[in-house]
C-alpha cells in the first residue's frame, strides 16, 4: 500500500496562516494604488510627521505650542479657517483637569444640517514620548487626507468637522471640552477617530455605540475599505474593558456613534521616547490612510442621521470576501443545528464503524490533557522567564522587545506538547480523536452564546469540522486526496484562529500567553485528521520540538537592551514639606548604571510613606533612599472663601506655583464626599455625590498659559478637608540643585509613571 503523505496538506495550512496575516494590512506596494485612487501621498504625511515628532509635546510643554502652530498653519494652507478652542476641562471619571487648546476647523457641506467629525489628538504623553504614532500618525493622516479630499473640488453633503484635540493623554480632556462647550458638537452624527497604541501592525476597526452595531457595520462595509480588520469578539471585549479614547467621550456625553481606527503592534514603543518617526511602521500609516480616504468620502456624502440599531451582528474577517456577518439571533439556531448535524453524523459513523464509541470517548483524554498541560506550562513558564529575566518586569506594559519571538516559541512548544501527548494514543483512530475537539467546540459555543456572543463566529470552524467528519463517515476518499481536501476546507478555521493566537498577548501582554496556547490547542484539535496518523509517530513532533528550542534560544540571545531596544528606568526626588524629609525613589526592579548613581548602597526595598503619584498600572516604588532635604520651593496656598451655603460647605482656595510646575495631584487618605467642583471659574456638579474612600481627588496638568489654579470644592456641611498636595516638575535632570549623570544611549525614561521628576508633598487642612 502506498503511504499517505500529509506534507501537501500541512503546506496548505502554513499558507493559510500566512494568508491570515498577509491580508490584515496593506504594504508599500499598495501605496501607489492609494495615491492613484485618492491622491493621498504617504510622502506628504511623513513630511508632516517628521516635523511634529521632533520632541515631546505634552500639554503644557513649549513644544506643544510649536506643534499647535504647525497644525494650524497646515490647515490654513489648505484654505481652511482653523480656530483654537481654549477651555477649562474636567473629566469626572479620570478626576483630571487642565485648560485645553483644541484645534478645530470645518468644511461646509451642502445640506448644512449634519456633520461628520474627523478626530485625533495632537498632544503626546508626558513626559518623554515623541508621539509619532500616538497620535502623530493620526494628525498627519488627517492633514494629508483632508488635502486630498479638498483637491477633488467637490462640496460634501454633510459638514466635515476636523478636531485635533488637546490633553487626550491626561484624561480625554480636549474631547470633554469640545462635547460640553463647542456649538458644533450638537451637529455631529458620526465620528472617525484615529489612534495608536504601539508603532506598527494592522489597524483595527473598533466601533463605539450606545446601541447595537448592525447599522454601523453595514455602513462601514459600504465605505469599501480595502483592508477592514475587525471582529465582533474585539467589539465585545472593547465594550467590557475600561479602554477609553476621545471617541468614548462623544459616545458617553454626546450619544454619538463612531469608529476607532488604531494599530496596536510594537506595544513596547507605546508612550516612550521610541515612539519616533523612524520606528513608525509605514504600512500602518498606509492602512490608516486607506480607512480615512474610503470612510471620509463615503460618510461625508451619505445619510448619517440614524446609525443606531436594535440589532447586533456577529462579524469576522474571512478569506476572499474580507468580512462576513450575521445577526445575534442566529447564534442559538446555528448552535442547535451544529449539535443535530454532529449527532446524526456521529451515530452514522458508529453504525458503519468509521467511528468507535469507546475510541471516541477515550479520545477526550489526550485532548483535555493537552489543553491542561499546554495552558499550565505556558502560564508557569512565563513566570519562570520573568524570574530569569527580571528586566522584563520593568517593561510595564508587559510586551517585551522580543515578544513576537516568545509568541512563536510558546506556540511551537504548545504544538510539540500536543504531538507528544497524542503520541501515547496512536492506537486510536484519528476519526475517534477528532470527536473531542468537536464536542469541546460545541460546548465552548454554548458558553459564548450566553456570556460573550461577540465570539460566536467560532461556530464556523465547528461547522467545518462537522463537514470534515461527514466526509470521513460517508466517503472513501484516498488518504492523500482527503488530507488535501480537509486542509482546503480548514482554511477559514486557520484564517480565523491564527490571528487571535497573536492578538491576545500583543493586546493584553505576554502574561496572557496561556490564552494563545488554548487557541493553539483548539485549532490543533480541529486539524487532527490532517495532523495525526494512526499507529505512526509524527515527524512534526520532532520539527516543532526543535523549532521551540531554537526560538527560545533566540529569545534568550535577544533578551538584553541596546540602542534600538532601550531599557526603561526611573528616578524621582520626593520632598515632604511637613516633615522636612526627602527621598530618592525608583520604580525599577533591576538597578542599572543610571539608577545605581543613587541606589548604590543604604537603600530600602518598598514604597515610601509619602504619596507617590498615579500610575497607569498602579506601580509602586520598588526602592527608596533617604536624601538630603533641599528645601525645594513649594506653591503658595491662598484661602479665598470658606462658607456654608444651605447644607453644603464650599471651600475655595488658590494654588500659586513658586517654580515651574507641570502637574498637581491632590489625594485624600480619609473618606470624603464631593458634591461639586469649580476649577478656574468652570463649575462641575455631581448629580450623584462622588464618594472617595481614599486616593485621587484631582490631577491638574498646568497648561502653557496657566499661572495659578483656583479650586472650589462643594462638600457636606460638616466635612473637614484634609488633602495631600503633590507638586510635580519634570526637571530632575536639569535642575541645578542636582548633578545626575544622564542616561546612556541604551536607556530611556520609564513610561506610565511619574519620572525624571521633583515632587514636593504637603498636607492641606481647611
Amino acid at each position: 500500500m502506498k503511504k499517505s503523505n500529509n506534507l501537501p496538506a500541512i503546506l496548505i495550512i502554513i499558507l493559510s496562516i500566512f494568508l491570515s496575516f498577509n491580508d490584515s494590512s496593506p504594504d508599500v506596494a499598495y501605496e501607489k494604488k492609494l495615491k492613484t485612487e485618492t491622491n493621498f501621498s504617504i510622502d506628504n504625511a511623513l513630511f508632516h510627521l517628521k516635523n511634529i515628532s521632533q520632541k515631546p509635546h505634552f500639554t503644557g510643554s513649549n513644544e506643544h505650542k510649536e506643534v499647535q502652530k504647525y497644525i494650524t498653519t497646515a490647515l490654513e494652507k489648505l484654505g481652511l479657517k482653523p480656530e483654537i478652542q481654549r477651555q477649562v476641562a474636567f473629566n469626572k471619571k479620570w478626576k483630571a483637569a487642565t485648560t485645553v487648546e483644541n484645534i478645530v476647523a470645518k468644511i461646509k457641506g451642502s445640506s448644512g444640517n449634519n456633520a461628520l467629525l474627523v478626530l485625533t489628538h495632537y498632544d503626546s504623553n508626558p513626559h518623554s514620548s515623541l508621539g509619532a504614532s500616538d497620535a502623530g500618525s493620526g494628525v498627519v493622516t488627517i492633514l494629508e487626507g483632508i488635502r486630498a479630499f479638498l483637491a477633488n473640488n467637490e462640496q460634501p453633503i454633510n459638514d466635515v468637522i476636523i478636531v485635533f484635540s488637546d490633553a487626550e493623554e491626561i484624561g480625554l480632556l480636549g474631547a470633554q471640552a469640545f462635547v460640553d462647550h463647542h456649538p458644533w458638537a450638537k451637529d455631529i452624527k458620526l465620528v472617525l477617530n484615529f489612534e495608536a497604541r504601539g508603532s506598527g501592525g494592522p489597524s483595527l476597526m473598533l466601533m463605539e455605540t450606545n446601541g447595537k452595531n448592525k447599522r454601523l457595520l453595514q455602513e462601514f462595509a459600504k465605505s469599501n475599505s480595502s483592508y477592514p480588520i475587525s471582529n465582533s469578539l474585539l467589539y465585545s471585549i472593547y465594550k467590557i474593558l475600561p479602554n477609553d479614547t476621545d471617541l468614548t467621550v462623544f459616545r458617553e456625553n454626546g450619544n454619538i456613534n463612531g469608529f476607532n481606527f488604531a494599530f496596536i503592534d510594537d506595544h513596547f514603543d507605546y508612550h516612550t521616547e521610541q515612539d519616533s518617526y523612524e520606528r513608525l511602521d509605514r504600512n500602518s500609516l498606509i492602512h490608516q490612510a486607506d480607512y480615512l480616504m474610503n470612510s471620509l468620502d463615503y460618510f461625508a456624502n451619505s445619510d448619517i442621521t440614524n446609525l443606531n440599531s436594535e440589532d447586533d451582528l456577529v462579524f469576522v474577517n474571512f478569506p476572499l470576501v474580507k468580512m462576513i456577518s450575521y445577526p445575534f439571533d442566529w447564534i442559538m439556531p446555528m448552535l442547535i443545528l451544529a449539535v443535530v448535524c454532529f449527532l446524526i453524523i456521529y451515530f452514522a459513523g458508529a453504525r458503519n464503524q468509521k467511528i468507535t464509541i469507546i475510541g471516541s470517548f477515550t479520545g477526550f483524554a489526550p485532548f483535555l490533557l493537552a489543553l491542561l498541560i499546554s495552558g499550565g506550562v505556558s502560564f508557569l513558564l512565563w513566570k519562570i522567564i520573568l524570574f530569569i529575566h527580571p528586566g522584563y518586569v520593568d517593561i510595564l506594559h508587559g510586551f517585551t522587545y522580543n515578544g513576537y519571538l516568545y509568541i512563536s516559541a510558546f506556540t511551537a512548544l504548545t504544538v510539540w506538547i500536543l504531538f507528544k501527548v497524542y503520541s501515547y494514543f496512536r492506537s486510536i483512530k484519528s476519526a475517534d480523536l477528532f470527536i473531542a475537539p468537536i464536542v469541546f467546540g460545541i460546548m465552548l459555543n454554548f458558553v459564548i452564546a450566553n456570556y460573550l456572543p461577540g465570539a460566536a463566529f467560532l461556530i464556523i470552524p465547528v461547522f467545518i469540522t462537522i463537514l470534515i467528519l461527514a466526509i470521513i463517515v460517508f466517503t472513501n476518499l484516498k488518504k492523500t486526496s482527503s488530507l488535501i481536501l480537509f486542509a482546503i476546507l480548514s482554511i477559514p478555521s486557520v484564517y480565523i484562529l491564527a490571528p487571535l493566537i497573536k492578538l491576545f498577548p500583543v493586546g493584553l501582554g505576554l502574561k496572557i500567553l496561556f490564552v494563545s496556547s488554548t487557541f493553539t490547542t483548539l485549532l490543533f484539535g480541529w486539524l487532527i485528521p490532517i495532523l495525526l496518523k494512526q499507529g505512526k509517530k509524527s515527524h512534526w513532533q520532532i520539527i516543532t520540538g526543535l523549532a521551540s528550542i531554537i526560538l527560545f534560544a533566540m529569545t534568550t540571545f535577544s533578551s538584553g537592551f541596546n540602542v534600538d531596544n532601550k531599557k526603561p528606568n526611573s528616578l524621582v526626588f520626593i520632598e515632604n514639606i511637613d516633615t522636612n524629609s526627602s527621598y530618592w525613589a525608583t520604580y525599577n526592579n533591576t538597578i542599572d548604571s543610571y539608577t545605581k548613581q543613587i541606589f548604590n548602597e543604604n537603600y530600602s526595598e518598598g514604597n515610601i510613606p509619602e504619596s507617590s503619584g498615579k500610575s497607569k498600572y498602579n506601580t509602586k516604588f520598588k526602592y527608596h533612599k533617604l536624601a538630603k532635604f533641599q528645601n525645594i520651593p513649594n506653591s503658595k496656598i491662598s484661602m479665598i472663601l470658606d462658607t456654608i451655603i444651605e447644607n453644603n460647605r464650599e471651600v475655595n482656595f488658590s494654588i500659586i506655583p513658586q517654580r515651574k510646575i507641570n502637574k498637581y495631584e491632590m489625594y485624600t487618605s480619609t473618606p470624603m464626599e464631593i458634591r461639586g467642583i469649580c476649577l478656574n471659574g468652570e463649575s462641575y456638579d455631581y448629580e450623584t455625590p462622588l464618594k472617595i474612600k481614599s486616593g485621587t481627588v484631582l490631577t491638574y496638568q498646568m497648561a502653557n498659559f496657566d499661572t495659578e489654579i483656583s479650586i472650589l470644592l462643594k462638600l457636606p456641611k460638616e466635612s473637614k478637608l484634609e488633602l495631600t498636595l503633590n507638586e510635580i516638575s519634570y526637571d530632575l535632570l536639569t535642575n541645578p540643585v542636582f548633578s545626575l549623570q544622564p542616561r546612556n544611549e541604551t536607556m530611556m525614561p520609564m513610561p506610565f509613571v511619574t519620572n525624571d521628576a521633583i515632587i514636593t508633598s504637603k498636607k492641606l487642612e481647611f
